[in-house]
């Protein structure tokens, strides 16, 4: 298969489908990560150009770790909008991958850029199978399936998992992704949270520290999908700890039980 995740920050696909993109990744499937923004302002004391290749040089690490190909395009980090020449620049993009899955941001979230980011997404969800549009690049005979990654914003509608992913066989892997965007993890997100001086130096002992800081909000996937979990994975989900969620945007195609679980590596064997 050929999955292109398309996020709005050079880390928003690891943070919320890292362990899937994983499994796929080892599963011998094509995985591309996509960032519309190059991500120049996410820190407290680098902007411009220089952050802009630090974060590009941290999604080359991460994507070396995970088996995955990585691309970041070079729009301003908190200025996307969803024109008319992204929109097109989304659909070749798609066109050109043959992608089967697309994975991205729902609508509703705190962030502009994720929210633009699912817009422009969702415009060209059928636009991939115009062949007017974008008609210097061959159009999509078959519409891709599209679904969002998780989240937990609630107004106007809260997320609803369609599937459940299983990612305790990975689990490692994808904090050696986190560990990668030194940047935001070590660096932005506890400035924001007012916590820096709380981030150890060393090297071991940050991945600790990571570990044991993020280890609530990635321990909640699995209970909130515990009835997806149970669906595709019967009684050993009551043993899973960690787990990404999808939800299948209504805009692409709808693929059937059976299709879903042929598209998403919900079984043991991955």
């Amino acid at each position: 298969m050929n999955i292109v995740c398309l996020g709005a920050h050079p880390d928003d696909g690891e943070f919320y489908a890292g362990g899937t993109l994983i499994k796929w990744a080892q599963a011998g499937h094509s995985v591309l990560v996509v960032s519309l923004t190059n991500g120049d302002i996410g820190h407290y004391e680098q902007s411009g150009g220089t952050l802009a290749r630090r974060r590009a040089e941290e999604s080359r690490i991460a994507s070396e770790r995970g088996g995955y190909e990585h691309l970041a395009w070079d729009n301003h980090d908190g200025e996307l909008t969803p024109t008319l020449d992204r929109r097109k620049e989304v659909v070749r993009l798609l066109r050109r991958r043959q992608a089967d899955l697309v994975l991205t941001h729902r609508p509703y979230d705190y962030h502009p850029d994720h929210r633009y980011t699912s817009l422009l997404v969702q415009d060209a969800a059928f636009m991939v199978t115009v062949p007017h549009f974008c008609p210097d690049t061959p159009a999509l005979r078959r519409n891709p399936v599209f679904a969002y990654m998780m989240d937990r914003f609630t107004r106007p509608v809260p997320f609803q998992p369609d599937v459940a992913v299983d990612i305790d066989d990975v689990m490692d892997q994808k904090w050696s992704l986190l560990d990668a965007m030194c940047s935001q993890v070590y660096e932005w997100l506890p400035w924001l949270e007012g916590e820096l001086d709380a981030v150890p130096r060393g090297e071991e002992e940050r991945k600790r520290w990571l570990r044991q800081n993020w280890r609530e909000f990635f321990l909640w996937p699995a209970e909130a999908a515990r009835a997806s979990l149970e669906r595709e994975y019967g009684a050993a989900a009551a043993k899973v700890r960690y787990a990404e969620m999808f939800e299948i945007c209504e805009y692409g195609r709808r693929p059937s039980t059976e299709e879903l679980r042929q598209l998403f590596p919900v079984t043991a064997e991955g």
